[in-house]
């Protein structure tokens, strides 16, 4: 009888572990849907990419080729590498990509140089970002 509570206490060890365990990023969403939002255009703010790319301290995206609208499949690995840095797996609201250019009053950062990129937390853009961090695939499917 003392058996089935262990069996129970390992089962509930199992699922509390898989929990815990960061989400894998998916290259290609990363490619395919976050990319983009650097170099998308909102009214009263600049690029992501006027700011972060090059070589400074607040550099993390790779420098387009002259005359390229988006980046090549190397320029866009080394972006993936860099933007790692700046994230939580699993935990978008852990993560500073997300919270420093998040307006202050929906939780965000207390200061971005380049202004509030997201309004609030359901801007399309944001969403997009934090379900790569959640660990969202490319083809809709989250890791298991």
């Amino acid at each position: 009888m003392k058996a089935v509570p262990l069996v129970i206490l390992l089962a509930l060890s199992m699922v509390t572990s898989a929990a815990q365990t960061p989400q894998a990023l998916d290259y290609e969403f990363f490619k395919a849907r976050v990319q983009p939002v650097f170099l998308a255009k909102r009214p009263g703010h600049a690029r992501c990419y006027v700011c972060h790319q090059g070589t400074g301290a607040t550099s993390y995206l790779q420098t387009l080729s002259p005359g390229a609208s988006t980046w090549t499949d190397e320029q866009s690995r080394k972006n993936f590498e860099a933007v790692r840095r700046y994230i939580v797996p699993g935990h978008p609201e852990q993560s500073r990509l997300l919270m420093h250019p998040l307006a202050e009053e929906a939780g965000g950062d207390d200061f971005h140089g380049g202004g509030r990129q997201f309004a609030s937390k359901s801007t399309p853009e944001w969403q997009t970002i934090a379900a790569w961090v959640r660990g969202e695939k490319l083809r809709g499917e989250r890791e298991k």
